[in-house]
Formats: structure tokens, sequence, C-alpha cells
């Protein structure tokens, strides 16, 4: 049997970047399962809600005065901006959550690592 009927011996992937990416931070992720049996995630950051206006007192001299703004006491609003969207079918949703959990067991072990080289250093933690 040659090489020919067994096919390549090697595959490679050679990457390219969308010249619209960009980095982008998450708060966290928002989803579900659509009806299409996906997994839907929605990435967001979270920031305390802008007031719908704010208006500033004007002295008769002319002069600012502080800023009002509508605020309740006893809520705190918070706003969740979607800024990434994926979809991921179950075979990519498996391959994802293998490779973050190699790269957080990797983390943890460079974290275990640290504070044995700290400990070494400079005494246990108390």
């Amino acid at each position: 049997m040659n090489n020919e009927d067994k096919g390549p011996l090697r595959i490679r992937y050679e990457y390219e970047q969308n010249p619209d990416a960009r980095i982008q931070y998450s708060h966290g992720v928002w989803g579900g399962i659509n009806p299409q049996g996906e997994i839907e995630l929605n990435f967001y950051t979270e920031s305390d809600k802008l007031p719908p206006y704010s208006e500033r007192i004007l002295a008769p001299d002319g002069s600012l005065g502080h800023e009002l703004a509508p605020y309740d006491e006893n809520l705190k609003l918070v706003t969740r901006t979607i800024h990434s969207r994926l979809i991921l079918n179950y075979h990519t949703a498996r391959a994802v959550l293998e490779w973050l959990q190699e790269k957080v067991d990797t983390l943890e072990a460079q974290e275990e690592e640290a504070m044995f080289m700290d400990e070494e250093e400079n005494g246990p933690h108390q």
C-alpha cells in the first residue's frame, strides 16, 4: 500500500486574522441551547447604568451648580452589553470544553507552582 492510498500524513492549519477582529474583554456569558440543539453564548461586559438624563442648576450669576440625575436609592441598575455572540454545535462545544479545561489546568498548575515558590522564599503563609 503506497502513501497515496492512505491519504496525507499531516494536515497543516494556517491562521489568518480578519482585519475587523479585536480583543474583547468579558465579565460573563449568558445563553443556552437553542431550538436547533446548538449552544448559544452571549458574552457581555457590565457597567453601572447611565441615567436617562442629568441636569445642572444654573445660578443667577451664570455659574453651574451641582449635577442632578434621577436615581432610585433602593435599586442598583447594571447594564450588560452583549459584545459577542457565538453558536456552537455539539462537536465544537465539546472541543472548546476540552481546550478550555486544558488551559484552566495549566493556569492552576502555574498558580500552585508560584505559591510553592513563594513559600520556599518567604516561609508558609499564616
